[in-house]
């Protein structure tokens, strides 16, 4: 199982959000780069970075921070936040971005991301942000008359890498993952489901990584990291023995 540590990016600075919302936003750094670099050092080889302002414009808006993590980080960097047409797509992988996160376009353009599929093998994840089991768009901030499963499943034979599953009400609360709905959703599509939202500590990791089997790919987290609540190398050495 992947252990992906997060950096989201608002205004340049490395943040973390309360339940998605850009009014709760901690502020955790001001160098982006510096903490991919603390992340690789701890053993981290992918890493998961979002566009909290691109989520809700529709486009990159924190560019130059991510352009600086792609050039020092030296392994797989999975990149979302407002990527919503196919010049935007191509452009992030050009530039080293091994996966692209597509959440919005999913609910409302799911043919073209299909087709994103298709043209780049491996490289699309479609994120299926959940509250209370509806599909939540732009940056979260639109809640949708569609269940997460009935998403997922338009994805399955689609080509995509996996589904990204965020519970966003417990997104940054460290209240522990949603384990129960993310299970359930992996068991019902076939696709591998990248766990996300609330993780508090190597607990969660723990439970994740022994239903792997089941189709959990990974789990992103990045509150528990910053607080000292989870140590990376600790969750990596665990993840892998699953």
């Amino acid at each position: 199982m992947i252990v992906f540590p997060a950096i989201d990016l608002k205004g340049g600075q490395v943040v973390r959000l309360a339940e998605g919302d850009m009014a709760r936003a901690t502020v955790y750094g001001d160098n982006p780069a510096a903490q991919a670099m603390l992340f690789a050092e701890a053993g981290a080889e992918f890493l998961h970075v979002v566009d909290l302002d691109g989520s809700f414009s529709g486009r990159a808006e924190n560019r130059d921070a991510m352009d600086a993590i792609i050039e020092v980080f030296p392994g797989h960097i999975q990149l979302g936040g407002g990527i919503r047409d196919a010049r935007a797509v191509e452009g992030w992988f050009n530039v080293g971005v091994s996966r692209v996160v597509m959440g919005t376009a999913a609910l409302k353009d799911p043919e073209f991301v299909k087709d994103m599929a298709r043209e780049w093998p491996g490289g699309i994840v479609v994120a299926v942000d959940a509250r209370d089991g509806m599909v939540a768009t732009e940056g979260w901030a639109e809640l949708s008359d569609v269940p997460v499963v009935d998403l997922a499943r338009r994805f399955e034979d689609a080509g995509v890498a996996s589904l990204l599953f965020t519970d966003i009400g417990r997104d940054g609360m460290l209240k522990g993952c949603n384990i129960d709905a993310t299970l359930d959703l992996a068991r019902r599509v076939d696709l591998p489901v990248i766990a996300s939202g609330g993780v508090k500590g190597l607990d969660d990791i723990h439970v994740l990584s022994l239903h792997a089997h089941e189709g959990i790919e990974g789990v992103i987290t990045g509150r528990a990291l910053f607080e000292g609540r989870l140590d990376l190398a600790a969750a990596i050495a665990m993840a892998e023995r699953a």
